[in-house]
């Protein structure tokens, strides 16, 4: 008989008045490794803090090892054995490996930290998933893999019987992924249980025994193995499907590399060398990016927060300096929480982008013009809603509607799709369809490749060494990885 680690059983839980999480039941054995994907993001982080802290339940109850930790009738006050690793790291930087994972751990008594042996007691476990990482090393001098591997490692040692993994392919890439799957197996043989969230079937199948999904703070389906795929896929991204078999379709490739509108040359930042890129007029180009150091490069040189050791950038073949604001407009990782400034009417926050391009926009009359050709696309009701106030899909819409009135020649989206449910996904995708039918190029900054390679025209990986590979469209089907839609390439 399987042994149950972690239940929730009819649980309903209401923060300020609204219902996060509703006659919500979930059951997660020994062992097993248990998918969820959020249809919508309603109650997933509601449902993530009640893992961890027992806040005061409406109604129902809670299991963790046999154990009632919270009901309707009593609140423990006392947190719970369970870990979460997402994108946000965990870990003390300016400490050791050995530290995060030995010394800070709840219920470590010694008053005189032996290096030495602590190291000793780090080596069987590296051993165990064959990894390598010094046990003496800096937490902010290592990757981001791994990272999310020693705080895997001191959740195990810490004895925590359930790990929660959220969202975590938006830190690592796919050949990352492929080691952490082994190394999540290996303690699950050893009997540690593990809730894997994430809105890519393709991740779930990959890992998962079986899968649940969360809409509206209620589980709504649970599927293993064959269902996984076949139920899902035809209950929740049909319309996906259908929009991404209509983009292919209706895309002229021929119309594209007429003109090269963005180009990088021998481009050297801190970690970046001598890096060399091309941007074609109209095009959508995804940029994989297989080491988190480049990432973060990129991302200072184009902001503008560090200036090039070497080489030049050109848009429409003239030369500029970074940032070059009126040409690039750069939508950044999760859009709806840092480039929404509460501060700010909805008018103001729509115009920023604009006042790049024309002056006087800030004149009443500019503005009233404004209001007048957009209003009835944004809902006449957003201008009149404290932006803090504003639906998830509403503050999607403002952003890419303020890099539509600034008419940039090139759009960097910092990966688009962190972050957003699968109902906000679809919602996105359309917007940036939206800015390459308005004849932008698009290029799209990841570290994982689920969902930006349903728009791409061509797609370049990169790492430490610069270009590592580039893959045209036509020869997408070739690639060895699980990505969505990726069977609709291979089937042209």
């Amino acid at each position: 008989m399987r042994q149950e680690v972690f239940r929730m059983e009819r649980v309903t839980y209401i923060d300020k008045g609204i219902k996060q999480l509703e006659d919500f039941n979930l059951q997660i054995y020994q062992g097993e490794i248990m998918g969820l994907i959020p249809i919508n993001a309603h109650g997933l982080q509601e449902l993530l803090q009640l893992m961890q802290t027992n806040m005061p339940l409406y109604d129902g109850y809670v299991y963790y090892c046999g154990e009632r930790i919270n009901s309707w009738k009593s609140t423990r006050r006392s947190g719970n054995r369970i870990g979460i690793i997402d994108a946000n790291s965990r870990l003390v930087e300016h400490m050791t490996v050995t530290d995060n994972i030995f010394v800070l751990r709840q219920g470590f008594r010694q008053e005189v930290i032996q290096n030495k042996l602590l190291r000793k007691q780090l080596t069987p476990f590296m051993g165990d998933i064959g990894m390598e990482i010094p046990a003496d090393a800096y937490v902010d001098k290592l990757s981001a893999f791994e990272r999310v591997v020693v705080e895997l490692l001191r959740a195990v040692v810490a004895g925590y019987r359930l790990i929660v993994l959220n969202e975590i392919s938006t830190v690592i890439n796919g050949e990352e992924l492929c080691k952490l799957y082994d190394i999540i197996h290996h303690y699950g043989k050893q009997g540690f249980s593990f809730l894997y969230v994430s809105p890519h079937l393709e991740e779930i199948m990959e890992v998962c025994d079986r899968v649940a999904l969360l809409s509206n703070g209620r589980i709504q389906k649970v599927a293993q193995g064959k269902e996984m795929k076949a139920e899902i896929v035809e209950g929740y991204t049909l319309e996906f499907d259908t929009m991404v078999r209509y983009h292919m379709e209706n895309r002229n490739p021929d119309a594209l590399r007429k003109r090269e509108i963005l180009s990088f040359n021998h481009v050297t930042g801190e970690t970046l060398q001598d890096f060399t890129m091309k941007v074609y007029e109209g095009e959508c180009l995804v940029v994989q990016n297989l080491d988190n150091q480049v990432f973060q490069d990129i991302l200072q040189v184009l902001y503008g927060d560090r200036k090039l050791k070497m080489g030049d950038c050109f848009i429409a073949g003239r030369k500029v300096d970074l940032p070059a604001s009126k040409e690039i407009a750069i939508i950044a990782a999760e859009p709806t929480k840092t480039m929404i400034f509460n501060e700010m009417n909805y008018m103001d926050n729509l115009c920023m982008g604009l006042s790049r391009r024309v002056s006087g926009v800030w004149k009443r009359n500019m503005r009233d013009s404004v209001r007048k050709e957009y209003g009835p696309v944004l809902g006449e009701e957003v201008f009149q809603i404290p932006v803090e106030r504003l639906s998830e899909r509403q503050k999607y819409q403002l952003v890419y509607t303020r890099v539509l009135l600034q008419k940039p020649k090139v759009v960097v989206c910092v990966q688009p799709f962190k972050g957003a449910d699968l109902d906000h996904r679809v919602f996105v995708w359309k917007m940036m369809e939206m800015l390459l039918d308005k004849g932008m190029s698009v290029v799209i900054l990841t570290i994982n490749l689920a969902d930006s390679m349903s728009l791409a025209d061509r797609l370049i990986r990169i790492g430490k060494d610069g270009i590592l590979e580039e893959v045209n469209r036509e020869d997408f089907g070739s690639l060895s990885i699980a990505a969505p839609w990726l069977s609709l390439y291979r089937t042209q």
